[in-house]
């Protein structure tokens, strides 16, 4: 089987950031053959979709179940981005209810928060189906391929040409190499991967390059916020208290309610087949600790159906569940930064033929999806350039 492969450009990551670039790359670069490699089963990243091998027919959005938008100081290009997805109806506005649970269990209609700061879009389709309409829509003459389930572990750069190694065997050989993902360049890498130097260290020595040794001394400063995320598949009889039709149904904790049940947010989505299904996320690392110190995963999932219980005990539109196994428990590796954002300065380095895009570029979107997307739309402009 065929492990070398050769491309102009490949691309490390397959999340929103990842998606918008080889998109507009493959519309103003017609003639040039890519590559996108992701670790994951499919596009999205922090908005992916799992489609449940287990459980036939579930379709759930397990990290950002929409786009929240703040454009606040009115980017004309993340607009004009913005209202090409909608003009292309791959988006649209979410009307679906949000609600905020205060330290007295009941709903607030206030929806000043991190997740409804700007305008709310909801993918037409799943969002792991909006990240894969995104890139077909240029890739009219099939110039990229994409290697799924695929972990790069390795970088080199030898005489102008980038050599990719993934965990598989795999080797990519490309004249130009795009991060949308930091993994390969910070020190969570090490224990991830399991390696004791940074990727892009190894390929670049310090001393070698003032902006690369910039980049990762920025990278070096800047942490992440871990999640874990619970799937949970309902059965036929479960539903809601009322007659609610739409897609989804959002609930958010205030922070003393997160400290208490462990829950950052609860996301209802409303299945193909009519079952409900619910998607619950946590940040708090206790409740993390716990979960990966816990030799019984089922007294693990007990714990979150006693809680989730507790916390609509007497909540006048969501039921309580009963205990069932169908939990999937999904541990995040690519989680939220925080901290210290990197300048866009930073995001090409010519001599080394390297880009970066993500939501860890300095800006209002620092951390957010929109900082994702504005990254790789920049990012694009200055490659292009580059290339020509």
């Amino acid at each position: 089987m065929k492990s070398d492969f050769t491309y102009d450009l490949v691309i490390i990551g397959g999340g929103i950031s990842a998606c918008v670039f080889a998109s507009k790359y493959l519309k103003n670069n017609i003639t040039k053959k890519i590559a996108l490699v992701e670790i994951g089963r499919g596009l999205g990243g922090r908005s992916s979709t799992r489609i449940s091998k287990r459980f036939k027919g579930w379709k759930l959005n397990h990290g950002a179940p929409n786009f929240n938008i703040s454009n606040s100081k009115n980017n004309l290009l993340l607009k004009s981005y913005i209202d090409e997805l909608l003009e292309n109806q791959f988006i649209k506005i979410d009307d679906s209810d949000a609600f905020f649970l205060n330290q007295d269990l009941n709903l607030e209609t206030q929806k000043i928060s991190k997740f409804s700061c700007g305008v709310n879009y909801l993918s037409l389709d799943s969002m792991g189906q909006l990240s894969q309409k995104i890139i077909e829509s240029n890739n009219l003459k099939g110039k990229i391929d994409f290697y799924f389930e695929t972990l790069i572990v390795d970088l080199k750069f030898n005489d102008k040409e980038w050599v990719i190694t993934s965990k598989n065997g795999k080797k990519f050989k490309s004249k130009y190499l795009i991060c949308s993902t930091n993994l390969l360049l910070h020190k969570r890498s090490l224990k991830i991967l399991n390696i004791n130097q940074i990727p892009l260290r190894k390929a670049i020595p310090i001393n070698h390059d003032k902006k690369i040794d910039l980049l990762l001394n920025f990278l070096e400063e800047q942490s992440f916020i871990p999640r874990l995320t619970f799937l949970i598949y309902t059965n036929e009889n479960y539903s809601y208290k009322d007659f609610y039709s739409k897609k989804q149904r959002y609930f958010y904790l205030r922070k003393n309610l997160e400290n208490k049940f462990k829950f950052e947010r609860i996301i209802f989505q409303l299945q193909d087949n009519n079952k409900l299904g619910i998607v619950v996320h946590t940040k708090n690392i206790e409740f993390i600790n716990y979960y990966l110190n816990a030799n019984n995963e089922e007294v693990f999932k007990q714990k979150i159906i006693t809680n989730f219980n507790k916390l609509f005990e007497n909540n006048s539109v969501v039921n309580k569940l009963t205990f069932d196994p169908k939990i999937s428990i999904m541990k995040w590796r690519a989680s939220q930064p925080i901290g210290v954002a990197v300048p866009l300065s930073l995001q090409v380095n010519r001599k080394y033929r390297i880009g970066f895009c993500g939501d860890w570029f300095e800006g209002d979107g620092f951390g957010r999806i929109e900082g994702s997307i504005l990254s790789a739309l920049i990012l694009e402009k200055k490659i292009s350039d580059l290339i020509k």
